[in-house]
């Protein structure tokens, strides 16, 4: 796996946490330790000697073409799916939040968002969350009555109430119009300086990656063969000369040419 570190510029003073050259905290408690794990599905392998670790406070961003085991991976860490090999620690407290919103639709919102937990405990941290995804007043609202982006800050919510030391997220902007993507962008990013868990974020938007993730890493023949750790601060990768950098790499990396935007 080819490790890169781009722009190592320190993030002390610029409401970024300061990390080392692959986004890792300082004495951080580690979410994420697995050593090769391997999936396959009948005789087809997906994953061939993964390894991987995360520390809390991190945002990782997960890329790789469509059937290239994101998803399957995101699962195995989630206790959604088993590996076949390997060794895996990861952190008990963890939630996921999906594409799809999944919420029950026979449930009013507030009930979605404690869903599993203590309820009396929880209700009070649930309606603090609800505020801060911007849908205060929304406790008693149907699912079916809720746009897409509404839906989506439930699931955070949803999410977040459980206090996660992992936070995993596929790919849950994709259905997004570009404008409500943009706002999920900093409102997870507001949470997650919040609430401080490892986010472990699976994108098949380059961009989306490069704008949101501390560490970037590419998923290919059923192993990771690009690390990119970026320590620019957010508020000014937009404007940053590695900005197309970094892109480039990251979708040649994925067998795209970034001049055509075609497969090579």
């Amino acid at each position: 796996m080819t490790i890169i570190s781009e722009a190592p510029v320190s993030a002390t003073g610029s409401g970024e946490p300061a990390t080392d050259a692959l986004g890792r905290r300082p004495d951080a408690e580690t979410v994420v330790d697995i050593t090769g794990v391997t999936k396959s599905f009948g005789d087809r392998p997906v994953l061939d000697g993964i390894d991987l670790k995360i520390s809390r406070g991190e945002f990782v961003a997960i890329l790789g073409a469509s059937g290239s085991g994101k998803t399957t991976l995101l699962r195995i860490l989630a206790s959604l799916d088993h590996a076949n090999g390997g060794s895996l620690h990861v952190a008990s407290q963890r939630s996921v939040v999906f594409q799809d919103a999944r919420l029950l639709p026979f449930e009013r919102v507030l009930p979605n968002i404690l869903l599993g937990t203590d309820a009396r405990k929880a209700r009070a941290t649930a309606s603090a969350l609800l505020e801060e995804v911007g849908l205060r007043g929304y406790e008693k609202r149907w699912p079916k009555t809720l746009s897409g982006g509404e839906a989506q800050r439930v699931a955070l919510a949803r999410a977040l109430v459980r206090e996660p030391h992992l936070l995993l997220l596929d790919e849950p902007f994709a259905a997004l119009d570009a404008l409500t993507r943009i706002k999920m962008h900093v409102l997870v990013l507001q949470l997650w300086h919040r609430y401080d868990p490892a986010v472990f974020f699976i994108t098949h938007d380059v961009d989306e990656a490069i704008l949101l993730a501390d560490r970037i890493l590419v998923l290919s023949d059923g192993r990771f063969s690009r690390e990119i750790s970026i320590t620019t601060p957010r508020d000014q990768r937009r404007g940053w000369a590695g900005f197309n950098k970094v892109r480039r790499q990251l979708l040649a990396e994925l067998g795209v040419d970034s001049e055509t935007g075609g497969e090579h």
